[in-house]
């Protein structure tokens, strides 16, 4: 059983799908660092100094200490129940920003996949059998 799943293992789908795992969650902090950082700041100062991270609405005020709240921290502290819209906003920007690199990504493959197709491959010298019966075959022809 250990040597079938060490063949399993070491196949080169599996290997591929390792690396793209990695690359993906690598790939993904980046773009969560993206959001966060780069594009819904300025997004929320155009807004009005919103940060997006912080927008929520109380559904329920904590045990601990009753509302308004002025931060999600803050709301969660009290035990307050909160709808995270601004987080949600955030993940759907996550969201768009990956799907589109994907699809870049997988138009280039295609394209250079159709590249490939469309040249052809040259042709494949004859084997010594092939030369054989071409010299049996011209000889009879005299």
């Amino acid at each position: 059983m250990l040597k079938e799943f060490k063949e399993f293992a070491m196949k080169g789908n599996v290997v591929d799908l390792a690396v793209g795992v990695i690359i993906g969650a690598a790939f993904g902090a980046i773009v969560k660092s993206l959001v966060d950082d780069v594009i819904m700041p300025p997004i929320g100062l155009i807004l009005g100094n919103v940060d997006f991270s912080n927008l929520f609405f109380v559904l329920k005020e904590g045990a601990k200490a009753a509302g308004p709240y002025t931060s999600l921290k803050e709301a969660a502290e009290a035990g307050a129940v909160v709808i995270k819209y601004g987080v949600f906003v955030n993940a759907v920007v996550n969201f768009l920003i990956v799907a589109f690199s994907v699809f870049v990504m997988i138009k280039q493959l295609n394209r250079f996949k159709k590249v490939e197709a469309e040249t052809p491959a040259a042709p494949a010298e004859p084997t010594e059998e092939v030369l054989l019966l071409r010299e049996i075959r011209d000889s009879l022809k005299r």
